[in-house]
């Protein structure tokens, strides 16, 4: 029998995706949590972050414990588009949206079920782990809360970040590290029409590059992708300068380096051999993380999740979060399943069984 108070649990899951916090717009969330944060006992701190990417800030909060240990908490605040105006629809036990935004289970579900599992440990007077929370901004679409969090505070050196759907006990001990590459291609324009001939297609040099390029699935570790490819002038003009955005990702190192190695030198042989001038921005955007199944954290997490009687499963991602982060600032980082589903899409929902359950998990793990 569950401890955790289901319908307080809901409320505050509702009231917090009805805040507005698209990304970049993180402020009114970030004020709220932190409000409430101190009411439940927390030590917080507003974390600044570098100009230009939020009107809000990271939230760090602490909540000193009785117990020998410690734990850092981490979700991110902010949500993709479109995520204004959110109507949660509750039906037959799933919160979903009213299908023209977003929800904001990612990851507002992962902040309701910390929040309530130390309610009831407060209500309970139990003894608890020191509980750290890391709430970031900006995690979609570069994970910069967590690239830029001030870890000045923070004391302890394990981590679980609530950031991911599957079955609950899903847990994510492997994830690929990203390199974008930003790629301009310059060529000549020419009129279409007249004197084709004296001109260097962009498009051509492009069409050749990715033509010899491979893609998608490299292997069971590796994949690329051209996501999206933007130039042109008129229909009667050689396409004289284009630009491409690509990304890379892998599970090792080794092959990311070699994935990107092989697109970057695509790319020159076809610029080369039409006479084109080519321009390569290539970034690390997070690196890869693996943590074995017998590290201690995750013997750990795994019997508190036993221990409500949830089976833990261990498992890779093709995706990246603030765990990766984290992971290289070296803390050792788990990343686990709120049960989110559809995330990204309009059709986004949750179970509410699954939210009791992560939020169990939470107050069992801290108390152990």
């Amino acid at each position: 029998m569950t401890q955790i108070n289901q319908q307080r649990l809901v409320d505050h899951f509702i009231e917090l995706v009805k805040i507005d916090s698209e990304s970049g717009n993180e402020k009114q969330i970030a004020e709220t949590l932190t409000e409430q944060l101190g009411n439940l006992g927390f030590t917080v701190h507003k974390l600044e972050m570098p100009e230009g990417y939020t009107n809000g800030f990271n939230v760090y909060a602490r909540l000193e414990g009785e117990l020998d240990d410690s734990i850092l908490l981490s979700c991110h605040m902010d949500t993709v588009a479109p995520g204004n105006g959110v109507e949660p629809v509750i039906e037959d036990g799933i919160i979903r949206s009213a299908g023209d935004t977003i929800l904001g289970g990612d990851d507002k579900s992962g902040i309701a079920a910390i929040m309530e599992a130390v309610r009831v440990i407060k209500e309970q007077n139990a003894q608890h782990k020191t509980i750290e929370l890391a709430f970031t901004v900006y995690e979609e679409g570069g994970l910069f809360g967590s690239k830029f969090f001030d870890m000045s505070n923070v004391t302890s050196n394990k981590a679980i970040v609530l950031d991911s759907g599957g079955p609950i006990g899903t847990i994510i001990n492997v994830a690929p590290g990203q390199q974008s590459l930003k790629v301009t291609i310059k060529g000549r324009p020419a009129h279409a029409g007249l004197a084709p001939e004296t001109g260097i297609s962009a498009i051509g040099v492009a069409a050749d590059a990715i033509a010899n390029m491979k893609l998608l699935r490299i292997d069971e570790e590796t994949t690329a992708n051209i996501g999206t490819v933007n130039g042109g002038q008129a229909t009667n003009i050689v396409m004289p300068e284009l630009k491409i955005a690509a990304e890379a990702r892998s599970l090792c190192d080794k092959k990311l380096e070699a994935q990107v190695a092989h697109m970057v030198e695509t790319f020159q042989a076809a610029a080369d051999k039409h006479g084109a001038e080519l321009e390569i921005e290539s970034n690390r955007a997070y690196n890869a993380f693996r943590i074995e199944e017998t590290d201690a954290h995750i013997v750990d997490v795994k019997s508190a999740f036993e221990a409500i009687g949830i089976e833990p499963q261990c498992q890779p991602t093709g995706g990246g979060s603030d765990a990766n982060n984290f992971f290289a600032k070296g803390i050792n980082t788990l990343n686990l399943s709120t049960g989110m589903a559809k995330v990204h899409t309009t059709e986004e929902y949750i179970a509410i069984d699954d939210m009791v359950k992560i939020s169990d998990f939470i107050r069992q793990y801290v108390t152990r």
